[in-house]
């Protein structure tokens, strides 16, 4: 016997289920199933930092050098090669650990996790288990105004040091699928990662890639790495599972890779809980395994890869060949200080300063944009004209000419210099606005500029009354209109001298002349 909407729940079952499996967006896929289901999201974010040599040899750590040129016998782990651990490579991990409010541990130690893959020449690698760097901290997020804004605050589990493995290069170049051979670039093993591994605070994709972004933006305000997820500098897993809403039990979770920017990310979370979502709709929970899988970008998709390993498959057991690492109050103290203001703390003081959170978030959050600013406001400029002027215009050229703020002529100091010619009365905002894309593209200061083209303000009371008493000349009959009544001419008259002078003369002084003058005085 079929109870009333049961026909209709399987109709709806099958098609989420048949819209996950022919490719349709995760919107298409998840509609209806968002109120039923819940996603629980954690990332394993992997940075690899910008040391000069790898983590435990003096090997130069550099991208995109010749395969197989920056190898030694250590980071080949051949007999009798002991590894060393890079101080610098501890320092960065400290820095990164204070910037998330992480609990640093006075003394840890490495361990060797073992598996094996091509790329992989020890057969183990150097990493850290059960007493990493750091532990225990949180990182907050402000979301974009678009997307409703707010403030979140994710975990962190822990952050810990470890060495990066090798690169196959499938193909001489492509990918491993319809490649006819393999080959192993050892460039890249050895070189130092930090590890952070987030709780499972996320629930949407939005959330994932804003988390994945603030930890970007502070490895690169604190200098450690680039950040680049292009290049690989920069890698995030993604840990999927769904679970029906209210229920305290996760479900079993899935890992995405292959994702190289934050909207694949985004993207690549929303198709897997609607893939899973569906399967959970359609009773077939059993179809999700604890797996890993990969984003195809160009299908919009994952797709499985392999079976996750577990912790058992790695043999976790102490690195014989490095003592344990002790760390002094001193030196906590040393690192602490050397902190730079992180972007979070930045938006706050912009927040309290006046800005709003749209010109915030586009200020702070990218570290280039912000050390620019920082030096505008550094050579006295008022922080909401200053403002106005990056996110307007300059923004503007930027887009236009398809270039960075690291690369206009424009020093930071020379904007405020323009702000404060434009403050004072020698020139007004329009002239402004006139010579910035010269001084955008051919740098110089703004003074200098503006004496060269002849565009200082005219701000004589003579020269003024001689520019409007040549105005109303020419205009006796709208003369003759605004003191018959028609008061919103002055608005005519106002344009007509701003015109005559080339838009050079002051406008508070040009106005006040005009009132009198239109009015007989």
């Amino acid at each position: 016997m079929k109870l009333p909407g049961m026909h209709a729940q399987g109709v709806r079952r099958g098609q989420a289920l048949k819209a996950v499996a022919e490719g349709l967006t995760a919107q298409d896929a998840s509609a209806g199933l968002e109120e039923k289901y819940e996603a629980v999201i954690g990332i394993e974010t992997h940075v690899q930092l910008n040391t000069a040599t790898k983590a435990f040899c003096r090997c130069r750590s550099q991208y995109g050098a010749e395969p197989n040129t920056n190898v030694c016998p250590v980071c080949m782990g051949l007999p009798g090669a002991l590894p060393v651990l890079n101080a610098r490579v501890l320092e960065s991990a400290v820095k990164l650990g204070l910037a998330l409010h992480c609990t640093i541990a006075p003394r840890s130690k490495f361990d060797r996790k073992q598996y094996f893959y091509p790329d992989l020449p020890k057969g183990y690698q150097i990493s850290q288990f059960d007493i990493p760097v750091a532990q225990s901290g949180w990182v907050e997020v402000d979301l974009p105004v678009e997307f409703g804004g707010g403030r979140r605050r994710f975990g962190v589990t822990r952050a810990h040091l470890e060495e990066d493995a090798g690169k196959s290069v499938h193909g001489g170049g492509g990918r491993l699928s319809g490649s006819g051979f393999s080959q192993v670039d050892l460039n890249r093993a050895g070189v130092p990662l930090i590890e952070i591994v987030s709780d499972p605070d996320m629930r949407t994709g939005l959330e994932a890639a804003e988390y994945g972004a603030e930890i970007q933006r502070i490895v690169r305000y604190l200098g450690i790495s680039n950040g680049n997820m292009a290049e690989g500098s920069m890698r995030c897993d993604v840990n999927v599972s769904v679970r029906p809403r209210g229920r305290e039990r996760f479900g079993t979770k899935v890992e995405i890779k292959n994702m190289n920017s934050f909207s694949a990310m985004q993207r690549a979370i929303d198709f897997e809980i609607a893939r899973q979502s569906a399967l959970l709709e359609a009773g077939k929970d059993g179809e999700i395994v604890l797996e890993t899988r990969l984003w195809e970008e160009g299908a919009q998709r994952t797709i499985s890869m392999r079976v996750k390993e577990g912790l058992a498959d790695y043999r976790y057991f102490p690195e014989p060949d490095l003592p344990e690492i002790e760390l002094t109050a001193d030196y906590l103290e040393d690192v602490r200080a050397s902190l730079p203001e992180l972007p979070d703390e930045k938006r706050r003081r912009y927040a309290a300063a006046g800005l709003s959170m749209q010109d915030v978030l586009v200020l702070a959050n990218n570290s280039d944009v912000a050390a620019y600013f920082e030096r505008v406001l550094g050579a006295g400029a008022d922080i909401k004209a200053a403002a106005n002027w990056m996110m307007g215009d300059i923004t503007k050229y930027c887009k236009a000419e398809k270039i960075l703020i690291t690369d206009v002529a424009m020093a930071p100091e020379t904007l405020a210099e323009l702000i404060a010619l434009i403050g004072d009365g020698t020139i007004s905002g329009k002239i402004g606005k006139e010579i910035l894309p010269d001084l955008l593209k051919e740098g110089g200061g703004a003074k200098q500029l503006v004496e060269k083209k002849g565009l200082l303000q005219i701000s004589d009371d003579s020269a003024v009354e001689a520019l409007v008493d040549e105005v109303l000349a020419a205009h006796p009959k709208e003369l003759e209109l605004f003191r018959g009544g028609k008061k919103k001419l002055q608005g005519f008259f106002t344009g007509q001298v701003m015109k005559k002078s080339g838009g050079r003369v002051n406008p508070a002084l040009m106005q006040k002349v005009l009132a009198a003058k239109l009015n007989g005085q």
